[in-house]
């Protein structure tokens, strides 16, 4: 690899809000005739994406649990030095410009081993809170990306460093921008699009099924639902939504969600930062469940901030029973103008040039290193 064409490790863990925004960044520096190699977790790419890398490496990696467990957290410990060792060996056959790391502990080890090798790394927090992983590594960070203007605990130095560049996303939620807001017809479908994220939808599919079956029958019958489901309750899911006369599409997985988020008129989802990027890009309005138990209430940080613009309603999960969830459905349904409403809020939030400002601070921080 010549010093004209530098390569770049990204460096990301195989949950959706991590890979997602890696993957967008990956297609646009090849656009720009920069190689990528990306470097994961044990846990791989579960979402099938053919993520557009030269290479695909893996590296041990663990979430450091309480500290009231000091056998697990020796052993976290034992994973992530291994994982460090490996990651050294790897940077020295790649020899990488930089590393951009997405967060979670699965990029701890290549981050750490580039630092020690004196390659650059630049961060990237999808949230509107610095995650822990990524608090460990922002002060030997070369650059901090930023998906919102405020972000917690990136203050003083940390914030000196820090340029905000929104979260990317791939081309093809930007393909599924360009389907304008479906037009919410008198007697025609409603379009209702519920997904959990890679946390799990258990809680979707105990809540949703039995609210929509208290909808009045005029309203069931116009129903498009598709919903997301564990494997273990698609059977019952599709069973109850039946039953209730509701045209449902129940899978466990949908590969061409952004698209399908384009063709809904309302979508039903936790706040995860990708998810919530994605629907402010597409520009569809939402109810938001931010996770109960996420760390540092990121969810709900990054659900309050789409709500506040109007683009989405935020309910927390304590708060949510199946009859208060028919209850916001029945109102927004009788009221298109609502709807299409916080559709507008929602894409006039979305930040589809995000991917281009992060490119741009990539090889910022390249250049340096090469000058």
């Amino acid at each position: 690899m010549t010093r004209e064409t530098p390569s770049i490790l990204l460096a990301a863990g195989g949950t959706g809000g991590h890979l997602f925004p890696a993957y967008a960044l990956a297609e646009e520096l090849a656009r720009r005739g920069l190689a990528v190699d990306l470097v994961t977790d044990m846990r791989g790419d579960r979402y099938g994406t053919g993520f557009p890398a030269r290479s695909v490496y893996q590296i041990p990696s663990a979430t450091p649990g309480s500290k009231k467990n000091p056998i697990a957290l020796a052993r976290a410990g034992f994973t992530l030095l291994r994982g460090i060792r490996k990651a050294r060996g790897l940077l020295r056959t790649l020899k990488p410009a930089a590393v951009v790391g997405f967060g979670g502990y699965p990029t701890f080890p290549p981050l750490v081993a580039a630092r020690l090798l004196g390659i650059p790394t630049i961060i990237h927090e999808q949230n509107a809170v610095l995650g822990r992983a990524n608090r460990a590594l922002a002060g030997k960070a070369s650059a901090i990306a930023t998906s919102f203007r405020k972000t917690r605990f990136l203050e003083g130095k940390l914030a000196e460093k820090a340029r905000f560049t929104g979260n990317p996303v791939r081309d093809v939620v930007i393909e599924a921008a360009k389907t304008p807001y479906p037009a919410l017809v008198p007697g025609g479908p409603l379009k209702l699009l519920v997904f959990g994220g890679s946390q799990g939808a258990r809680f979707f599919s105990e809540l949703v099924p039995p609210a929509l079956a208290t909808l009045p029958a005029p309203v069931r019958q116009r129903l498009k639902v598709v919903l997301q489901a564990r494997a273990e309750d698609v059977s019952t899911v599709t069973a109850e939504t039946a039953a209730a006369g509701i045209n449902a599409e129940i899978a466990t997985f949908f590969k061409g969600l952004p698209q399908i988020m384009a063709d809904s008129h309302l979508v039903i989802a936790r706040a995860g930062a990708s998810s919530v990027a994605e629907l402010a890009v597409i520009g569809r309005p939402s109810i938001l469940v931010p996770l109960p138990h996420s760390l540092d209430s990121d969810q709900l940080e990054n659900a309050s901030n789409l709500a506040e613009s109007g683009g989405s309603w935020c309910i927390e999960q304590r708060d949510l029973t199946p009859l208060r969830l028919a209850t916001e459905l029945g109102k927004l349904f009788e009221a298109p103008e609502i709807l299409a409403a916080a559709a507008a809020n929602a894409k006039a939030q979305g930040q589809a040039s995000s991917v281009g400002l992060l490119a741009d601070l990539v090889q910022d921080v390249i250049g340096k290193r090469l000058a």
